[in-house]
């Protein structure tokens, strides 16, 4: 069954699966050997030592764990295929990308604003606050010290590397559901039958309340996951309007 549906993938999203894939298993190699990949690869916050340019290219081919890539594969798999067949694969590979970078930039400045609310400024020496790293960048305490706030907002935002393709994946949501508003889905959890459009609005939907109502400890980068969806609804409407076809 594996066999078969691997060969009747188009081209970019089997590239890349196979992308992913191979970072992923790198990632838990290389873990072993104490080596963070997620450490170098992953999205850092613009104001912290770690911020590498390139991360803005490579934390979406990166995952926190076999459960965060198997969800974000199959997604691409299951929404990805159908519209790299309407769209041809170098306008799919273009709206990947496209939305996956949107994401984080709605996720950057949504950190920039949080960080700004607690420390009064965007980009705070973090050599003041009480906090941390270990020798393989893991921050070992998440509590500020008064004159920021008393809050873990900051080191948290400072510390935490963004990873995964979902800001991207959202978007192919995004995209379906505007092609193909009435197709009927069947969720995994729980499995129940959900026409495409409303499966895109109650995703928006929580991603929404989720990244306002956040909770501590939550590492979910819920703002990136709406900013796929709001880049990908906007370049399908681009597209539509310069477009003779229905797509």
């Amino acid at each position: 069954m594996f066999r078969s549906m691997f060969a009747n993938m188009p081209g970019v999203v089997k590239n890349l699966v196979i992308i992913n894939g191979l970072f992923f298993l790198a990632t838990v190699v290389l873990e072993n050997q104490e080596i963070s990949l997620t450490y170098e690869l992953g999205l850092h916050y613009p104001g912290s030592e770690n911020f590498r340019p390139y991360q803005l290219a490579t934390h979406f081919f990166m995952h926190a764990g076999f459960m965060h890539i198997f969800f974000n594969m199959f997604a691409l798999i299951v929404f990805g295929s159908q519209l790299e067949r309407v769209w041809g694969s170098k306008r799919f590979l273009l709206f990947y990308l496209i939305t996956a970078i949107g994401a984080s930039l709605l996720h950057i400045g949504i950190q920039v604003y949080e960080v700004y609310q607690a420390a009064g400024q965007a980009f705070p020496d973090l050599t003041v606050l009480d906090a941390g790293f270990n020798n393989r960048g893991e921050f070992m305490t998440v509590t500020d010290p008064p004159e920021y706030g008393g809050k873990s907002v900051v080191g948290q935002n400072y510390a935490r590397p963004t990873v995964g393709a979902s800001g991207a994946v959202y978007g192919l949501i995004a995209a379906f559901a505007l092609l193909f508003p009435n197709t009927q889905l069947m969720l995994l959890f729980p499995p129940i039958p959900i026409k495409a459009k409303w499966l895109a609005l109650a995703l928006a939907a929580f991603a929404l309340y989720s990244g306002y109502q956040r909770t501590d400890g939550d590492s979910v980068a819920h703002f990136a996951h709406l900013g796929g969806m709001i880049f990908g609804f906007i370049l399908v409407k681009i597209w539509q309007k310069n477009s003779t076809t229905f797509y």
